[in-house]
């Protein structure tokens, strides 16, 4: 093979296509039959996996190994079990919008070598905008996810509130429920840990703003410029939601930016409950959030929104020389909003979901979601020697078995124990979590293929498990 043979025919383009889509739909039919999680060891996936080929393999030949030895073995969050961490669903008419983007190979840097696109992005943008409550100057701007919307929230807070000399006096507060990117995106835009706050959460798991606020006096007597607050919106151990709006208040009388990790619970303020819930949302001055999750997109969809829009070019902008001639449209180039150059058209998978199922259906998804943990919660109080330690809220539950006469220790031992062998049998995925120290198992429950018996199913076969430890 020359470089002129780096492509296929367009019959085999054609043909491989349509197995690659039959591959997809026969996984997508079976898979409440398949188990929600296959694990190999690392010799007997050496074996399958292979060598790299030296002259090239029939394309239908490699998609059908790969379907059936490489992505065999995983999780499966879209699975209707699959209840640990957050569910990740996606959906069909997504992954076709990702076969286009990729299959055309499209560019979203800037607007002139990508208006379209561009176009639709900034569509979405102001769409989200509205969702959350942000008003009309926000901007934001898509980005793989969570972990690098964080990233690119604070690094606007931090030259907003302390500019380029301010770095090495600045605070950040959160909590201790809060998700440990935040932790990593400080470090990483040059916060040392001992410029980092991270508050005992209260019973509830949410920030204490009385604590916080004496945090703030005390280090601002001591010299320091607190800067920052990174309240969530929906934790991922309980979902809770810190009091975002007595947040906002203190953030605005002591100069402060109040950061939101949404990631996980910012796009409930879709349906009524969720935005009941989010109350104090729309006053932060950053919000992240995550389409591939409560929005149901494939992976990699996240997405910053920041309240005034125009401070990200002000962190991101920059103009080298080879790059001249196409940035300067007047238009928004996406590629001064964050720290990708280079930027694959992620917005299109949210864009034709939104226009096959329409928001009502996107809605009524999320508000399944609450319902089937309300249902585990149920469940749950009529099973013996069980007891929920945080009922469910933003579509999570957490709980445990604990029959009388069993120590801190064997109840930690018997529940982490359960959830394992609960997965490995691959019934479904429940792993577990510490809250405060004590070991707990939690199942989040917005998947909308999940149904209430796949919810109850769980429950017994877990409360099978405990009860012969």
């Amino acid at each position: 093979m020359n470089a002129r043979e780096f492509s296929l025919t367009a019959d085999e383009m054609r043909a491989s296509g349509h197995d690659a889509v039959e591959l997809v739909v026969r996984f997508l039919e079976s898979l409440r039959e398949l188990p929600a999680f296959e694990l190999a060891s690392h010799e007997e996936l050496s074996s399958l996996v292979g060598t790299i080929s030296e002259h090239g393999r029939p394309i239908s030949e490699v998609l059908q190994e790969a379907s059936e030895k490489i992505l065999r073995y995983r999780v499966r969050p879209s699975h209707p079990r699959f209840f640990a961490f957050v569910p990740g669903v996606g959906n069909y008419a997504g992954a076709l919008a990702d076969f286009l983007a990729h299959g055309q190979n499209v560019f979203t840097g800037s607007w002139m070598e990508a208006s379209g696109p561009t176009m639709v992005e900034m569509q979405l943008i102001d769409w989200l905008r509205d969702v959350i409550g942000f008003p009309v100057e926000a901007g934001g701007v898509f980005v793989s996810g969570g972990s690098i919307a964080n990233l690119t929230a604070l690094a606007v807070a931090r030259d907003t509130i302390l500019g380029e000399d301010g770095l090495s006096r600045g605070v950040v507060y959160m909590s201790d429920q809060t998700h440990s990117s935040v932790e990593r995106a400080l470090r990483l835009i040059g916060f040392a840990r001992r410029q980092i706050r991270k508050l005992a959460s209260g019973d509830d798991f949410r920030i204490p703003v009385d604590h916080l606020r004496e945090c703030i006096d005390r280090d601002r007597a001591e010299g320091l410029r607190p800067c920052c607050v990174v309240a969530n919106a929906g934790t991922t151990n309980t979902g809770a939601v810190d009091p975002l709006r007595s947040l906002a208040l203190l953030c605005r009388q002591s100069g402060m930016w109040l950061h939101v990790d949404g990631a996980y619970g910012a796009a409930a303020a879709l349906c009524d409950e969720g935005r009941a819930a989010l109350d104090g949302l729309d006053q932060a001055d950053s919000v992240a959030l995550d389409p591939h999750k409560w929005m149901f997109q494939p992976f990699a969809c996240g997405c910053v929104l920041v309240r005034k829009g125009a401070l990200l070019p002000r962190t991101f902008h920059m103009r080298p020389e080879y790059l001249e001639d196409v940035g300067g449209s007047g238009e928004i180039n996406f590629w001064d909003y964050g720290p990708e150059l280079t930027r694959p058209f992620r917005a299109l998978k949210l864009w034709v979901s939104l226009q096959v199922f329409g928001v009502s259906g996107c809605r009524d998804a999320i508000e399944h979601g609450f319902h089937l943990s309300r249902v585990a919660e149920d469940a749950l109080r009529a099973m013996p020697d069980w007891e929920i330690r945080t009922p469910a809220q933003m579509g999570i539950v957490t709980f445990r078995y604990a029959p009388a006469g069993m120590s801190e220790e064997q109840i930690s031992d018997v529940n982490r124990e359960t959830g394992l062998r609960f997965s490995h049998g691959g019934h479904g995925f429940v792993v577990s979590t510490a809250l405060k120290g004590r070991t707990v198992l939690r199942m989040c429950t917005i998947n909308p293929q999940s149904t209430e018996d796949d919810v109850r199913e769980t429950l017994a076969m877990l409360n099978s498990i405990a009860t012969q430890l």
